[in-house]
């Protein structure tokens, strides 16, 4: 395990059984970014990434 899975880890095991709406998340990330402002642009290229449909992934 990398180091940075241990975060997505913990939430898997916290609150993986619990449903989530895309608008909660987009609360708790911009809750995130006001009391982190340094890490705006990261939060920010990860909620592009999620906003995007699957054909406009180039992972794919």
């Amino acid at each position: 395990m990398y180091h940075t899975d241990r975060g997505i880890e913990e939430l898997d095991d916290r609150r993986g059984d619990e449903s989530v709406t895309l608008g909660w998340l987009s609360d708790k990330l911009r809750a995130f970014v006001d009391g982190h402002p340094e890490f705006e642009d990261a939060i920010d290229r990860f909620a592009t990434y999620l906003a995007r449909d699957d054909e406009d992934d180039p992972e794919d």
